[in-house]
């Protein structure tokens, strides 16, 4: 059996693991494909997706521990400023 490509290569940024998985999403939206080939698609898009969460977690968390009140740890929802003129 085949060797099996399912998550993201060590080293591989969020930005081109989530590159990646758009591409394998578009693939497996377009049809036209082998089952064989739609299965590969689909483990390595599962592969992709739960490196982009871990990465996504991670990065949560790091921000988190930036945030400080009061000598303890608070997390804080991201609100971007909203422009006057929207």
């Amino acid at each position: 059996m085949a060797d099996q490509d399912t998550g993201a290569r060590p080293g591989e940024s969020f930005e081109t693991s989530l590159d990646e998985l758009e591409k394998v999403v578009k693939e497996l939206e377009a049809g036209d494909l082998s089952l064989e080939r739609s299965i590969q698609l689909f483990e390595r898009g599962i592969g992709l997706s739960d490196t982009c969460r871990k990465q996504l977690e991670e990065a949560e968390t790091r921000v988190e521990m930036l945030i400080r009140k009061e000598g303890k740890i608070a997390a804080e929802p991201f609100s971007p400023e909203k422009p006057e003129n929207a």
